[in-house]
């Protein structure tokens, strides 16, 4: 097994109908295969940190998923609750159509309001849903989100609107430079996809098919 490319895997899993024993099963597969983190519904973060404790495995948390146009003080909330559950990683989808309308401010204050909320000690992931944004609107997203405080610009949501692409990962790479971390995320299924991203300059993958992944990297 590759356990260096293991932990750079977030293992997801964000479907409407998740149940309490599709989250023990992620949690033993993210242990037994040492994945960074899992990332669930808000409602089970509690069930997935009691599953992890003392398994070097984080717990993450989809804040204004999948839409990204919950308001400030609610994402904040969730944020907040999502921390006091036992979360770690908190991935937050942009306001998309303030950042494609010009209302930067917005946009910016959006995420920092989220980044003060958790404090230091929990990481802040950006969601750019990149599939909506030209490459223009992809580097003010990053330079939006870096001013803002967040330790990541993330690609997509994986729900719909374009996923992952190494070109979208150079761009944000070049953007942001050493000064933040990139995470893809979006239709990553195969091993092959998930190197072509990590040399192109990604430190996570977001995939519900971390297992297939680094099954795929042992057949080297």
């Amino acid at each position: 097994m590759n356990r260096e490319l293991s932990k750079c895997i977030d293992h997801t899993i964000l479907k409407p109908d998740t149940t309490p024993g599709d989250i023990e099963k992620l949690c033993a597969e993210a242990k037994e295969h040492g994945f960074a983190t899992v990332f669930v519904p808000s409602c089970y973060i509690r069930l997935a940190a009691s599953l992890l404790r003392k398994s070097g495995v984080k717990v993450g948390a989809a804040v204004g998923f999948p839409l990204g146009w919950a308001t400030t003080q609610t994402k904040m909330a969730e944020a907040r609750q999502a921390v006091k559950h036992g979360a770690r990683e908190v991935d937050m989808v942009m306001n998309v159509g303030a950042l494609k309308s010009g209302n930067h401010d917005l946009v910016k204050k959006d995420i920092r309001k989220v980044v003060r909320t958790v404090g230091r000690s929990v990481s802040v992931k950006v969601i750019l849903e990149t599939g909506l944004l030209t490459d223009a609107e992809k580097v003010t997203a990053c330079e939006l989100a870096e001013k803002a405080g967040a330790e990541y610009v993330k690609t997509s949501t994986g729900t719909g609107h374009g996923g992952a692409t190494v070109e979208d990962i150079r761009l944000m790479r070049r953007t942001v430079g050493d000064r933040m971390k990139v995470k893809a995320a979006g239709g990553i299924r195969t091993y092959e996809q998930a190197r072509a991203l990590l040399e192109a300059g990604a430190d996570r993958i977001g995939t519900s098919a971390g297992v297939q992944i680094v099954s795929g990297s042992q057949k080297e």
